[in-house]
């Protein structure tokens, strides 16, 4: 299974692209906020901050931003903050 189709690519990949918006203070998820809306956000920030190419609006889907964080993530370099789990408080 490559990185377009893993269910637990985009997982890793969601996980990440929340800590990146929440950790630049741009958001704050609630835990109420559907899988899906958390994408879409993380995709725009992303997109915003030139992390990822824009797709063409007409193509914007779900399964479309799951495929773009998929691939965001799987190409960070070995090592990159984004890549661990971040400490839990005591």
């Amino acid at each position: 299974m490559n990185a377009k189709t893993d269910p637990e690519t985009f997982k890793a990949a969601l996980k990440a692209g929340i800590r990146y918006a929440e950790g630049r203070g741009a958001v704050e998820f609630e835990a109420t906020d559907s899988a899906s809306d958390k994408a879409l956000y993380v995709y725009r920030l992303l997109v915003h901050d030139r992390l990822i190419a824009p797709m063409p609006e007409d193509q914007v889907s779900e399964m479309a931003v799951r495929h773009r964080l998929a691939m965001w993530y799987s190409h960070l370099p070995p090592g990159h903050p984004l890549l661990s789990e971040p400490a839990k408080a005591r």
